[in-house]
């Protein structure tokens, strides 16, 4: 049901998404901070022999919901952000609103963490109200997309994904922002999009697509919307756009929707992607076939030419020298193209790195890791993109070795 006295009782909306460009590609400090803190090397030579060279953007650098370490993320300053960073690739994660349409957001019930909900009149359609932190009870609340519409949704602001769980007030509850990422550009309203907005913003910044479907947080079929027609939905967006299908990575990581792209766009199935989560199986490990749900060869056999696991799966250690794991090695075998996520989501590493370190955790000490993993990512592994939540760092690896 629209809430027709609650738009109109929202004074603000969403500036419009407007097309940008990228006149030129820069990597900032950040690639020399992590060189500088490497290991002497001979990859550390090779890294420093392409300081000063000229950045252009590559497909190997995937935006990782745009610039996230910095910029709230899925907003069109994020992205225009990774673009500048030389992020070829750009990902809008997909979830839907009331009146089913399309829109750039990680989760479908993360509006409380991502944006300012709580602080306007939709909170009222919050399925879970904000409860203040409470002795040993977390502070606590339920947002979704699902329950505004459209216009609604734009009319709320994006911030850095965060909460403080300690907190007894909506307003100290929207903060929490780790303190190795920044407020800095959340001060000015960034532009929330549109899944249709984000295609209009990645293509006049030159960038290709990887759009995420996102688990609905409702149960389907929603309003009469079946997961089919959601799956679908997101394509005919790229077709109405007049997007090629070889431009497109879609992503998923439910394999039903990988199978529907393979079957009904056979064009955009090609390239979709089947990102993992065996992760959560209890038993499962990426060193042994046994507790895979799924041989490699058998995602093959299904149609799927494309898989996303998240690093730590890709990689083990022999001694101090990161390797590739047993999946690594049976996806390559079996004809398998790899993508993988997510650098620069762990903070200092000097903290050891934390769940995408997990495989390498005991010679991760310092932030001279980072290239040290992403070369292995690269050239043992064979992955043919890396999502990062600050591209330079992907890009300056990807420029100096000669990955498009």
């Amino acid at each position: 049901m629209l809430r027709i006295s609650t738009i109109a009782a929202l004074a603000v909306s969403a500036a419009p998404v407007l097309a940008q460009s990228v006149d030129s590609v820069e990597y900032g400090p950040r690639p020399y901070y992590l060189i500088d803190r490497m290991a002497d090397s001979p990859l550390k030579e090779k890294l420093m022999s392409c300081a000063g060279q000229e950045a252009t953007p590559s497909r190997f650098s995937i935006g990782h919901r745009g610039a996230p370490m910095q910029f709230p993320e899925h907003t069109a300053e994020s992205n225009l952000a990774a673009a500048r960073m030389g992020a070829g690739i750009l990902e809008c994660d997909v979830t839907f609103t009331e009146d089913l349409e399309l829109v750039c957001r990680h989760a479908q019930n993360d509006l409380h963490t991502t944006t300012n909900i709580l602080a306007t009149p939709l909170a009222d359609t919050c399925v879970t109200p904000f409860a203040p932190a409470d002795g040993d009870t977390d502070a606590a609340a339920e947002c979704r997309t699902s329950e505004i519409t459209l216009a609604e949704y734009r009319t709320l602001t994006p911030k850095m994904d965060a909460a403080d769980r300690s907190a007894t007030t909506v307003e100290a509850y929207l903060g929490g922002t780790a303190d190795w990422r920044t407020d800095l550009y959340s001060v000015e309203p960034a532009t929330i999009m549109s899944h249709a907005e984000s295609i209009e913003l990645f293509k006049s910044l030159g960038a290709k697509f990887t759009p995420e479907l996102k688990s609905p947080s409702v149960e389907m079929p929603f309003n009469g919307f079946s997961q089919e027609d959601y799956a679908q939905k997101l394509v005919d967006e790229y077709k109405a756009a007049g997007v090629p299908a070889s431009d497109v990575w879609l992503q998923s990581f439910n394999l039903e929707d990988i199978l529907y792209w393979i079957e009904a766009e056979p064009d955009f199935g090609a390239q979709a992607v089947y990102l993992m989560d065996e992760y959560n199986i209890d038993g499962y490990s990426p060193m042994d076939p046994a507790t895979w749900p799924n041989t490699m060869e058998e995602l093959k056999a299904m149609g799927v030419n494309y898989i996303a696991p998240p690093t730590w799966m890709l990689v083990t250690l022999d001694r101090e020298e990161i390797v590739p794991s047993e999946l690594a090695i049976q996806a390559k075998a079996a004809g398998l193209n790899i993508i993988t996520w997510t650098i620069e989501r762990s903070g200092p590493l000097v903290r050891g790195g934390g769940w995408y370190y997990q495989s390498i955790a005991d010679i991760t000490d310092n932030d001279g890791v980072m290239y040290k993993y992403i070369d292995a990512l690269a050239q043992d592994v064979g992955v043919v993109g890396i999502f990062s939540d600050w591209p330079a760092t992907v890009t300056y690896y990807a420029n100096c070795m000669g990955l498009e």
